[in-house]
């Protein structure tokens, strides 16, 4: 197994008054169950790849192993690994406090960049900077989830927030026309910035198009565009919604 036992944490599932536990690697099991939350498949290699050992024990700290004949009764099968995706899916990881405290503070930066680029003060439609979503977290004492994808706790985090600060999720329709001479260039930003809703291609090889942007990254992505066009490109706000 590539997980050394020292660096290996016991995941634990409590069921029927029977308890059964594994070694697994804490960062391998956030990733799983991550992968789980979003409904996406997890293969048995990756199952495999997380393990420090493949045995599943009624008591991992004193060895003693859970017999074959209580793990097809309670489980319904003796593979190890369909067995372990279900304690790590269900069960609880035994993290270190350095290591929740690590990979909460992990989750919080991941949720505060998504709440960064997707959403704006309702006033003023501008963005809401990092730090201020930082200070309002932790005046409500948001609670993170470290096993959980940040993007499926954005809406519960700004409900909290909102209570605080005037915040809103907004996505931007806009319009754009680039020049043909800057297509080339300005594909991948636009790319990485909006989803194209409808698109036409002028007869002088200009490129038009009506995208959907994060509101609290409309700015940024219009400033990138005059930047490569030279300020040779059309640009406009058609509306806003949640």
């Amino acid at each position: 197994m590539p997980v050394s036992l020292d660096k290996a944490v016991i995941a634990r599932l409590k069921y029927s008054g029977e308890r059964f536990e594994i070694f697994v690697d804490p960062e391998g099991a956030r990733r799983i169950r991550e992968k789980l939350h979003r409904g996406e498949r997890v293969s048995k290699e990756e199952i495999s790849e997380i393990l420090a050992t493949d045995e599943v024990f009624k008591d991992a700290r004193k060895g003693e192993r859970a017999p074959e004949s209580e793990l097809v009764k309670i489980f319904g099968t003796d593979d190890i690994y369909d067995i372990a995706l279900r304690i790590i899916q269900h069960g609880e990881v035994q993290l270190t406090s350095e290591q929740r405290k690590k990979m909460i503070e992990e989750k919080r930066k991941q949720i505060i960049a998504i709440i960064s680029r997707k959403a704006v003060d309702p006033r003023t439609g501008t963005p809401i900077p990092p730090q201020r979503l930082e200070a309002a977290m932790e005046e409500v004492n948001v609670s993170i989830d470290a096993f959980k994808p940040a993007e499926m706790q954005v809406k519960s985090v700004i409900d909290e927030i909102k209570k605080i600060i005037p915040i809103r999720l907004e996505v931007a329709k806009v319009e754009v026309r680039i020049p043909p001479e800057y297509v080339g260039k300005c594909y991948s930003v636009v790319q990485k910035y909006a989803t194209i809703l409808k698109e036409n291609w002028l007869s002088d090889g200009s490129w038009e198009f009506t995208a959907e942007v994060p509101a609290g990254l409309v700015t940024e992505f219009f400033h990138k565009l005059a930047q490569i066009t030279k300020g040779n490109v059309q640009t406009a706000i058609l509306e806003r919604h949640e």
